[in-house]
């Protein structure tokens, strides 16, 4: 449990979201989730405490993408050439959260020039952006509705196709851009374009609780973590552990998961 992020086990309430944001990891199939709520309602909290229960995935050695060493369809142009050559290494590292600020430029989001290498070497090199990081991981983006339209539009082509295909300024490449998506947003600041509706695989809409027993439980469990409460971190740090157990198991069982007729006619 990292510290001062607030892990998804202390979340009090908000049983429909924390189950939207678990299916995702165990299928990213899914197609991410998007969380709408007014402030207050814990959506931008619930999105980074996930990063808490991501589980650990084989990477290849080195590649800036993280590209899957068991999936030669979806690997970038390098790890394709260290296959060829026999030159592919395999390392562990965990899935984490990677986060589009609301005013992330194009180029940050989808990469640019590498103005230093480009003068080095007098040839113009790419320099991956936000979406390199977000491969095989969460891509979280807070206030989702405010995005600027170049963005917003080219994160519809990436989520739709697995592919971040840039062509700016004499660069022309492309690399692998499988995530999750998670957004927030509140809709007294502006409505979702449909199109990027159409993207979320779930959608979960908030309410803070009104209920007066709820409320104050939610305070004193705000202010124990603040405080840094030996027997409440203790408690979170075994649930925490426990439901990410449980999440592995999970993605390892899904192979294996068949949905009856019945079932698919009554959610079809």
């Amino acid at each position: 449990m990292g510290k001062g992020r607030f892990p998804l086990t202390a979340i009090v309430g908000q049983q429909r979201l924390k189950l939207a944001l678990l299916v995702n990891v165990i299928d990213p199939l899914v197609g991410g989730v998007l969380i709408r709520g007014n402030r207050g309602t814990g959506k931008s909290t619930a999105a980074r405490a996930l990063a808490g229960l991501l589980p650990e995935q084989q990477v290849v050695t080195g590649c800036v993408y993280g590209c899957d060493p068991h999936d030669a369809a979806r690997m970038c142009v390098d790890c394709d050439a260290r296959v060829s050559r026999g030159e592919l290494e395999v390392s562990t590292r965990r899935m984490r959260v990677v986060e589009l600020p609301i005013n992330a430029s194009l180029d940050r989001v989808v990469g640019g020039i590498d103005l230093r290498a480009s003068i080095q070497f007098g040839r113009s090199r790419f320099a991956p952006g936000i979406l390199a990081a977000a491969n095989r991981n969460v891509l979280y983006v807070d206030e989702v509705n405010l995005l600027a339209d170049e963005v917003m539009d080219t994160l519809l082509d990436v989520v739709s196709s697995g592919v971040n295909r840039v062509r700016r300024e004499g660069i022309e490449t492309s690399h692998p851009a499988q995530l999750i998506l998670i957004g927030t947003m509140n809709s007294q600041e502006g409505e979702l374009r449909p199109q990027l509706l159409d993207r979320f695989g779930l959608c979960v809409d908030l309410t803070g609780s009104t209920e007066a027993q709820h409320r104050v439980q939610i305070a004193e469990h705000d202010a124990a973590f603040r405080a840094g409460d030996a027997a409440l971190m203790k408690q979170l740090r075994h649930e925490e552990a426990e439901l990410a157990a449980g999440l592995i198991a999970a993605r390892a069982r899904l192979h294996s998961v068949a949905v009856s007729p019945e079932i698919a006619r009554r959610n079809g």
